[in-house]
């Protein structure tokens, strides 16, 4: 519950730089009299700037500051909500809007309007036109609720049941689907954008695919080449190997035994030769000497000729020897060559062998490398890998798109369907139709008080049906001035004692601007008066009169407003 404690006002319309303040919650009823012109509706104007930045009677904000002032216009409402003491300042030249709470002003919005609705929705929670509907009966600017479109009419009664939140859930379902709805052109861009690259990506890796077969089909040629010239020089190797094998151990052993039979030969011969030269120095002496030099006999002839004729028998011995031993070291000799060439030959085919081994050793290593390049060209770190690779990542980014728009489309069903509940035919609609009879009821009651005697009857829409005299239909333009008011006055406390079972904007304060000097006959001021008599002990009910005279004494208390050199002030 809302209780509103005081109002100040300074350079207002026609208030100058003292404040004027009245105590809202001073007595359960008071008369406010004074003559046309004199400020006493002022009171609401001030309210009304005060909670919502706009007057209560048709004037813009410049022409609420005091013409002969000219500036310094502040408005100051004080209200109690609960446990919580709150205070609104707004101010005029210099523009002004604080709001207190608890002696500590809340943080200030960027934008006033951000401001004003905070002050409204979270605090207040009633807006201009439901003030006017609940607190204020006005015959200036007022609009009446069943002058209102059907539309305000409704905002009008979601404040008194408090279902506005549903509005403002719809409102903001509404933004969140905007938002989701872009979301969802987003991710099917993303999605047709994904698609079209995993099939860019998979033709990329058909050509590939195509390039790298041929490139190995080249290199698997090239390995079958190398791996015929390696058969071809393994075959040689083994003839050479084979030949080797088949010579080596006889050729070291023969060679051997030749070498050492020359070098016996050479021996021999050099005996021979020795011998020779002993054999043709012996025959030598006796060719030349008769007499031995040694003891002087003589030699005979028959000893020398024997001597020489074994001298010449084993000289001839010894030729035959020589040429024997010479036959011998030529056919040696030969071997020796024979054996050189075989060994010439051996050393030949290992120096092949040596050779086709190292380049076999070069073309594996080819092979190697040729097969390390078909892996890279069908494995992963070829380009066809890493064009799979990246294939895979562009279908799980696809399939997380994918993923994400199924999601952000049931999202969207259960906005859809928490939208239809939220719209004005759905759950509102349903309290809305709990609350009608209820005030339908309160509302034929209170005309009944006013002695207005007919069925008033508002349907889900907001439509009034009325029937008087025969059961006649009417609404509410067909009947005259003083009878709309009577049905402006029933609807009026409808609504408070709506606020009150609902506690949503239910208040302390009552205003009724010229009520009372409108088109109201006796009887009609009698019963309004008994249903202010009925109101509940913590009201505080305004009665706004230039007809003071007849009112006097009906009202606990009284203030008058008076003009004193073109300023309003109040006289008591």
């Amino acid at each position: 519950m809302i209780k509103f404690r005081n109002v100040r006002w300074k350079n207002f319309l026609s208030t100058g730089d003292t404040f004027l303040e009245v105590q809202l919650d001073r007595s359960p009823s008071t008369l406010i009299v004074g003559q046309n012109g004199s400020g006493k509706s002022t009171l609401l104007d001030a309210l009304s700037f005060g909670l919502f930045g706009k007057a209560h009677r048709d004037i813009n904000k410049l022409q609420m500051v005091n013409t002969i002032n000219g500036k310094g216009t502040v408005v100051e409402v004080e209200f109690d909500i609960g446990p919580h003491s709150f205070k609104v300042v707004r101010g005029i030249k210099p523009n002004k809007f604080e709001i207190w709470q608890n002696d500590n002003m809340i943080n200030q919005a960027s934008m006033a309007r951000d401001y004003q609705k905070f002050l409204e929705q979270n605090i207040l929670k009633l807006n201009h036109k439901s003030f006017h509907q609940i607190v204020v009966l006005g015959s200036s600017s007022f609009i009446p609720f069943m002058q209102l479109p059907a539309y305000i009419r409704r905002e009008v009664i979601e404040d008194l049941l408090d279902i506005q939140v549903f509005s403002k859930m719809n409102q903001i379902l509404k933004e969140r689907n905007g938002k989701l709805k872009e979301e969802i052109n987003d991710t099917n861009y993303r999605l047709e954008l994904m698609k079209e690259k995993v099939t860019l990506q998979r033709k990329y890796i058909r050509d590939i695919t195509e390039i790298n077969d041929g490139q190995i089909k080249e290199k698997r040629k090239e390995i079958d080449n190398l791996n015929k010239e390696i058969d071809t020089l393994q075959s040689q190797c083994k003839e050479a190997t084979d030949y080797i094998e088949k010579v080596q151990d006889e050729l070291q052993s023969n060679l051997k035994k030749q070498h050492d039979k020359k070098q016996a030969l050479l021996q021999y011969q050099a005996q021979f030769q020795q011998q020779i030269r002993t054999v043709v120095k012996d025959a030598k002496f006796y060719e030349d000497n008769d007499s031995c030099p040694t003891c002087s006999q003589d030699i005979s002839e028959s000893v020398r000729s024997g001597k020489l004729k074994t001298a010449q028998d084993k000289a001839a011995e010894l030729h035959k020897a020589m040429d024997d031993v010479s036959t011998e070291s030529t056919s040696v000799e030969q071997d020796i060559q024979r054996l050189n060439e075989i060994s010439e030959e051996v050393r030949k085919r290992t120096s092949l062998v040596s050779s086709n081994n190292t380049s076999i050793s070069r073309m594996q290593g080819q092979i190697r490398n040729i097969e390390n390049d078909i892996s890279s060209l069908n494995g992963k770190g070829g380009d066809l890998g890493k064009a799979n690779s990246e294939l895979s990542t562009l279908v799980e980014e696809r399939d997380g798109v994918s993923e994400q728009k199924l999601h952000l489309i049931d999202e969207r069903t259960y906005n859809d369907a928490a939208a239809e509940m939220l719209k004005d035919t759905g759950i509102k609609t349903k309290i809305i139709k709990e609350y009608l009879p209820v005030m339908n009821k309160l509302v034929n009651n209170y005309l009944q008080v006013l002695d207005f005697f007919v069925s008033f009857h508002l349907d889900e829409n907001f439509n009034e049906v009325i029937k008087s005299r025969h059961r006649d239909s009417f609404n509410y333009a067909s009947f005259s001035e003083g009878e709309k008011q009577r049905i402006d006055l029933a609807l009026l406390f409808t609504w408070r004692q709506i606020a009150r079972m609902k506690n949503s904007t239910s208040t302390n304060l009552l205003v009724l601007d010229e009520t009372f000097d409108s088109s109201l006959d006796h009887d009609g001021v009698d019963n309004l008066m008994k249903i202010l008599g009925t109101l509940e002990d913590d009201s505080n009910v305004f009665v706004i009169s230039h007809k003071g005279d007849l009112l006097d004494g009906k009202f606990r208390s009284k203030i008058e407003f008076a003009k004193e050199h073109n300023f309003s002030k109040m006289v008591a």
